[in-house]
């Protein structure tokens, strides 16, 4: 058995107890020099102790040393404190200081390799460091207790607060003379005394008799100085080069450092620098290029700003590069980099179009090598003919497909290829090339691929005879698709209009218009006079009822005598007769509220003695071709989003209509996908973006998904979409926002009220999310199918959230937090003599809660999806005393006007901000004298805040496409599922 050696009774005896400070540390600061065993240049060399006299020596090779030394009797020694020792646990000093020492070490260890001297002694040495860093480290020294000392009894050290260099340029009688000059805290020293630590300071060496002083400062020492320094001894530049250093290189020293200039010499004007673009032509259409920066005296330098302020004139090179920039991107829309190749198509464009561009601007060199090709443009409108060739199979035909640009024929096959890869361009042999984003041409590409979908293509693009729609799109290429036609056609004689003219309100409307109402009249005027359609998308609250009976009101002055159909929600539909009534009486107007009206009388009938007939989507689309066989003035569609399905039987239903021209009024022209906003444009304006397929791939693909064509750049991408679909919009859509129309508004204030639950009721909730989250996770890779039970989980988690009653009524006895917070508002709002609207998806949930209410005495009024007499409800709340109005959020999305009302509370939070901002607009609308307070409950470390973080990224896709916000997703993706089962 091997025996283990007894331990050390000192190590163990000796060692300071926990937490009893160990010896204090100090920093030992030494000068050292290197010295050679023999005269040999080939034999090795140590590091000792520089003296005075040692010093003296020629080319001495000196530098800075550190290391840690611990207190004795005998002073300041090396003891057991090295940079292992107080780097490892259980040193046995003081943390504090040892923590400073490690920190030290990493610092200079970063900026320079640690060095262990030929004499075993460790030292750190410091003439090569380069962070800033290391000054107020060494000046936190003394706040620890750490005493900076010298090592050697013969040395001192003493830190300065500052030091500068300054590079001083006289004439000699051989030259200019360079040298530098030193100041240590605003006192001058020899420069033969100075050392440079890196470029972020310096060291001074003074000798007295044997003894050695050292000082530490810190300064800015840029590459030149430290250059003149290192050399001891003045620069001299000879007489017959002076002229060149002054020229070329003093004024890039003078960017560098500061510098005086002796008598008799004087800076020249620094010359800006140039921006030099080097261009290679290759074989095969392919070019290469490169932007660098030249300075007089100076090698290139990189496009990007990578060098110091000091070393380059940044302010010059950038004015530069926002002119060549400009003018890169004013001549192409190739990407701007600073070096690169282009090939084929882009070749072309860059030699035909940038580079001319940026050779035109002051202060560029161009420097070309190759053989230069002659490329040109082709900028006209592409002039397609499309023929048909009966082939043996008579159920197809082959197309002939030809195009002209410029009077030059374009070869099919190339063509089809480079539109079927989605290129940008297209060269031809001859150096011609020209643009494949041409509508003509892009409409080519969507039909040749939807006709190759088809069938196969043995010999070239062909079409099947029973393909008549198609072939309608392909006859009528240039317009994009048989019904915008007329459309366009309409649109083109827009294009001699200067603007919306003004609109007289007509004499059958009893109302004032506001400003931005009077706007909106003109506005539909316009469009109507056009027959054309759009989107009027104004706020809640602003009056688009009464902007909308105005035009009608101005058609019947205009002549028209056709009847207006305006299809509205069920339960909106006693709204339009009431203000119709209200604001324009002389206007006839028929409600249809169920099919029995019908019966006696045809919807013919009826049409043909009203100015105005009003019908909810529920009756639309049970009896469709009533409606379809009557030839209305107009559409109205009201509620707009119930139409935004473009799969639904009613969207078919609304799109089978006769009307010359159709309107959408909605607040929320899109709720959760951008698909929605095409939905009802085709019905508005069927010609804007004919193709369901092409909006999805430009427009929802790109600004949704961040999906971007090959070669194409993400953010810069999405940014020129959106864009796009913006300037599109625009004349065929109007919006405008309470905040900034209706400043006469009081202010509305949101809070999230966050409730805390109980402690069963947490444990309740905890257990059943780890169930519902096991089972809803698996099924989420096949989500279209599984949704059904995907959605049911989400639910239970959402109702668990508000009432565990709500899932089990033996779970009735652990209340409800949300409850408890609302009937403690109310019953101090009541008794204020506030009057508040509470909000819930959930009836359950409103049935609790009037219990509760009922407990508390306050009273209460009911309106839900299955109340039959909803005016008389909404009348008995605006005229009685009842404090509170409990609503269902489906059922009052809409159609209601609620400013007796100035507090909202909304219990539960869905996935679409859009219906709850229209349940808070009830209130906040014009006739609203007083501040709305809005209060969302919200539990916390529920699904509910995972939800509040949904809704806030779909309000976003909202507001970028509407108004002007970032970007954002909006789908509702099995991402968003996982984060919201994330606990």
């Amino acid at each position: 058995m091997t025996s283990r050696a007894a331990p050390d009774w000192r190590e163990l005896l000796t060692a300071p107890a926990p937490g009893e400070p160990g010896p204090q540390l100090a920093l030992g600061v030494e000068l050292r020099r290197r010295v050679r065993r023999t005269e040999s240049r080939w034999a090795p060399t140590r590091m000792e102790t520089a003296t005075a006299r040692g010093l003296a020596e020629p080319s001495v090779d000196v530098s800075l040393g550190l290391r840690p030394l611990e207190r004795s009797t005998r002073g300041w020694i090396k003891g057991h404190a090295t940079w292992d020792a107080l780097r490892r646990p259980g040193h046995g000093y003081d943390p504090a200081q040892a923590r400073w020492f490690v920190e030290l070490y990493s610092l200079v260890r970063d900026a320079r390799t640690l060095g262990t001297m030929p004499d075993g002694s460790e030292w750190l040495t410091l003439d090569d460091v380069e962070s800033h860093l290391l000054w107020p480290h060494l000046a936190g020294a003394r706040a620890r207790g750490i005493a900076v000392t010298a090592r050697s009894a013969a040395q001192t050290v003493a830190l300065a607060q500052d030091a500068s260099v300054t590079l001083h340029t006289e004439r000699g009688p051989d030259g200019l003379i360079v040298t530098a000059q030193v100041t240590i805290d605003d006192a001058p020293v020899p420069t033969a005394e100075v050392r440079t630590i890196g470029h972020v300071g310096l060291y001074r060496v003074a000798t007295a008799g044997e003894r050695i002083a050292l000082t530490l400062a810190p300064a800015e020492v840029p590459a030149p100085a430290r250059a003149v320094l290192r050399t001891r001894e003045p620069v001299l530049v000879p007489r017959a080069e002076a002229d060149e250093f002054l020229r070329d290189h003093l004024p890039r020293l003078a960017r560098q450092a500061p510098v005086t200039l002796g008598r008799g010499v004087e800076l020249p004007p620094a010359l800006p620098p140039r921006l030099e673009v080097a261009v290679r032509f290759e074989p095969g259409d392919r070019v290469e290029y490169a932007l660098t920066w030249r300075y007089a005296g100076a090698p290139p330098m990189p496009y990007a700003a990578t060098g110091t302020a000091g070393d380059r004139d940044i302010a010059q090179e950038k004015r530069l590069q926002d002119r060549v920039e400009a003018a890169w991107r004013g001549a192409s829309d190739l990407p701007f980099r600073d070096a690169g190749a282009f090939t084929g198509a882009d070749a072309a464009e860059f030699a035909a179009a940038v580079l001319p561009a940026v050779q035109r601007i002051d202060g560029i060199d161009v420097d070309v090598t190759g053989i230069r090709r002659s490329y040109r443009e082709l900028t006209g409108t592409p002039e397609i003919t499309v023929t048909t060739v009966e082939t043996t199979d008579r159920d197809w035909f082959d197309l002939g497909i030809i195009v002209t640009i410029d009077g030059r024929r374009i070869p099919f096959t190339p063509l089809l290829t480079a539109l079927t890869r989605r290129r940008r361009k297209m060269l031809l042999s001859d150096g011609g090339y020209f643009s494949l984003a041409h509508p003509a041409l892009d409409r080519l590409r969507e039909l040749l691929e939807e006709a190759a979908e088809l069938d196969e293509w043995d010999t070239g693009p062909r079409i099947s005879r029973y393909q008549t729609a198609l072939w309608s799109d392909f006859e009528d290429l240039a317009d994009q698709a048989q019904p915008a036609v007329a459309w366009r056609a309409t649109v083109a004689g827009l294009r001699e209009t200067g603007g919306v003219p003004a609109t007289a309100v007509p004499a059958a409307i009893r109302a004032q218009l506001r400003p931005y109402q009077q706007q909106g009249l003109d506005w539909l005027a316009f469009l109507w006079r056009h027959r054309l359609g759009g989107i009027l998308a104004d706020d809640m609250g602003l009056g688009k009822t009464l902007q909308t009976l105005a035009l009608i009101a101005h058609t019947r002055d205009e002549g028209e005598r056709r009847p207006f159909l305006v299809v509205a929600p069920t339960s909106v539909v006693a709204t339009w007769r009431s203000e119709a009534e209200r604001f324009a009486p002389d206007l006839v107007v028929a409600t249809i509220r169920s099919r029995t009206i019908t019966r006696d009388r045809s919807l013919a009938d009826l049409a043909a003695g009203a100015d105005v007939v009003v019908t909810s989507y529920a009756l639309l689309r049970l009896d469709e071709a009533e409606y379809a066989g009557i030839e209305w003035a107009g559409l109205i569609l009201d509620e707009a989003q119930f139409v935004k399905n473009p799969a639904t039987k009613l969207h078919r239903a609304v799109k089978a209509l006769q009307a010359d021209v159709t309107f959408a009024i909605t607040g929320t022209p899109l709720e959760n996908s951008l698909t929605e906003l095409w939905a009802l444009l085709s019905l508005t304006s069927p010609g804007l973006f004919p193709s369901a397929r092409r909006f999805r791939q430009e427009y929802v693909g790109p600004i949704e998904q961040g999906k971007t064509p090959e070669n194409a750049e993400g953010a810069p991408y999405r940014e020129r979409r959106l864009a796009r679909l913006r300037r599109r919009l625009r004349p065929f859509l109007l919006r405008r926002t309470k905040d900034v129309v209706a400043s006469d508004l009081p202010p509305k204030q949101e809070q999230e009220l966050r409730v805390q639950l109980s402690d069963d009721h947490r444990a309740l909730y905890d257990t059943v999310l780890q169930r519902e989250r096991q089972k809803v996770l698996g099924l989420l890779d096949d989500l279209d199918r599984q949704r059904f039970i995907v959605f049911r989980s989400l639910t239970l988690l959402r109702l668990l959230s508000l009432a565990p009653a709500l899932i089990d009524g033996r779970h009735a006895r652990l209340g409800s937090s949300k409850l408890d917070a609302l009937v403690d508002h109310v019953s101090e709002l009541a008794a204020e003599g506030h009057r508040a609207l509470v909000f819930s998806q959930f009836t359950s949930f409103l049935q609790l809660a009037a219990r509760r209410l009922d407990a508390a005495g306050i009273a209460y009024a009911w309106l839900d999806g299955s109340t039959r007499r909803r005016e008389d409800v909404v009348a008995d709340f605006r005229s009685g005393d009842a404090p509170v109005f409990l609503i269902s959020l489906k059922a009052g999305g809409f159609g209601l006007t609620l400013t007796e009302a100035d507090y909202v509370f909304v219990l539960d939070p869905w996935w679409n901000p859009a219906a709850e901002s229209q349940a808070v607009d009830r209130t906040h609308r014009i006739g609203q004298t007083r501040p709305v307070n809005v209060y969302r409950l919200i539990a916390e470390g529920t699904i509910e805040e995972k939800v509040m973080a949904l809704q806030q990224r779909k309000a976003r896709l909202f507001t970028s496409v509407m108004d002007d916000d970032d970007l954002f997703s909006a789908a509702l993706t099995a991402d968003d599922i996982r984060d919201l089962l994330d606990g």
